[in-house]
């Protein structure tokens, strides 16, 4: 298995309670197929650039070991999920 870091960006407007289950999809989903080593939230931070009108947004890293093959799954999954603006997934 490969050690990865993934660090997605919620958007701003999405409630707290919503905030804790997409999290919690994204690292039931990873610990299906794989280890969840920590999750880390940031909390909200100010972007680089405006994403969608937006400019600020909630940071969430993620760090997991997992096989190859899944990060498109993962990347499938987290780019339909209501909620997140944009991910970001790297070997560690």
């Amino acid at each position: 298995m490969t050690k990865y870091e993934m660090l997605y960006i919620l958007a701003p407007e999405v409630e707290d309670e919503a905030k804790e289950v997409i999290i919690k999809k994204i690292e039931e989903l990873v610990a299906s197929n794989g280890a969840v080593e920590k999750t880390d939230k940031w909390g909200m931070k100010k972007l680089q650039y405006p994403i969608n009108y937006k400019t600020e947004g909630f940071y969430v890293l993620m760090t997991f070991e997992a096989e190859p093959t899944f990060i498109k799954e993962l990347q499938r999954v987290a780019g339909i999920t209501d909620g997140i603006m944009r991910t970001l997934i790297t070997k560690r």
